[in-house]
């Protein structure tokens, strides 16, 4: 009764006061449009479930473009010591990739090729239905394990030099400008997209070398010396795998530097194929520094969480 006659005491201009207050109060509440931008909810608190279905998602395009970014801006600031280089990396983790330096330059082997001569002997292997004798296997430990050059030269003769190496290497999908070289095998030019593609064949199953003869050439490059435990192997985490060939070769007659290494490595939950090829190198060290500086920069930025 009271309120009924406190209403009936307000003027119709104070009824209308009352009412637009009370409208107004509405929308803000419900944030509609008062002349500032509505405040978002609060999200839902996150459960365990869902925090693992958001680590383990694909990463969202601009984000991988962005990392393809950041890779790219840190590889352009490295100082190649007045020499050349290239590196390509393919995240096998999230199917990421990175190319950069000298993409269409052919570089010199030097001992990297001994991955891929130990590939041509495990086809002719395969071929002839057979496994490795006990030397042959003693000269691929030597060959991989402590870059041996005297191994390596028997197991090239071993293979059918240069014709059976060719031969391999377009089973293995190498391009064309692999073959119909001449001189000694470490001289051997390659590209950056070849030993890209001879990482694809040992670690992954898209290969005509079997699973057996991949394992068997995978803990080879994962048990080198220690004294060869370089190059890739620094953008590895402290605890990753790494699995390796480097090479190394002062040139004649300017006794500039071909440094090279490839390999896989893991960093951050990714498996990573690198390969890091270089010359122009004042000495091997300053090639060493090159390599390992490209392939930490690359292998920081694609796997940034």
């Amino acid at each position: 009764m009271k309120a009924r006659s406190a209403l009936a005491l307000l003027s119709p201009l104070g009824v209308a006061l009352v009412i637009a207050v009370c409208a107004w109060l509405v929308l803000y509440q419900a944030g509609g449009s008062t002349g500032r931008s509505p405040r978002p909810a609060p999200p839902p608190a996150p459960t365990p479930g869902t925090l693992a279905a958001t680590a383990s998602a694909a990463p969202a395009p601009a984000d991988a473009a962005g990392r393809r970014r950041a890779a790219r801006t840190a590889l352009e600031a490295i100082d190649a010591h007045g020499g050349r280089y290239v590196i390509a990396v393919e995240d096998l983790t999230s199917g990421e990739s990175v190319v950069h330096g000298e993409t269409q330059g052919r570089f010199v082997s030097a001992s990297v090729i001994k991955a891929d001569i130990l590939a041509a002997l495990l086809l002719r292997a395969q071929d002839e239905g057979v496994v490795l004798t006990a030397e042959q296997r003693d000269l691929a430990a030597a060959m991989i394990r402590r870059s041996d050059n005297d191994a390596a030269q028997r197991l090239w003769v071993e293979i059918g030099r240069r014709e059976g190496f060719d031969a391999a290497n377009g089973r293995l999908g190498l391009s064309p400008e692999h073959a119909g070289q001449r001189g000694v095998w470490g001289l051997t030019r390659t590209t950056v997209q070849d030993q890209l593609t001879l990482l694809r064949r040992i670690f992954t199953e898209e290969s005509p070398l079997t699973a057996e003869s991949r394992t068997y050439l995978r803990t080879l490059m994962s048990t080198v010396a220690d004294d060869q435990r370089w190059g890739i192997a620094a953008a590895a985490s402290p605890e990753g795998a790494v699995a390796l060939k480097n090479g190394w070769l002062p040139r004649e007659p300017t006794g500039l530097w071909v440094v090279n290494s490839i390999g896989m490595v893991e960093r951050e939950g990714h498996t990573l194929l690198v390969a890091v090829l270089t010359d122009g190198q004042s000495t091997r060290d300053a090639g060493i520094d090159l390599v390992e500086h490209a392939a930490t920069a690359a292998a920081d930025a694609l796997a940034a969480r």
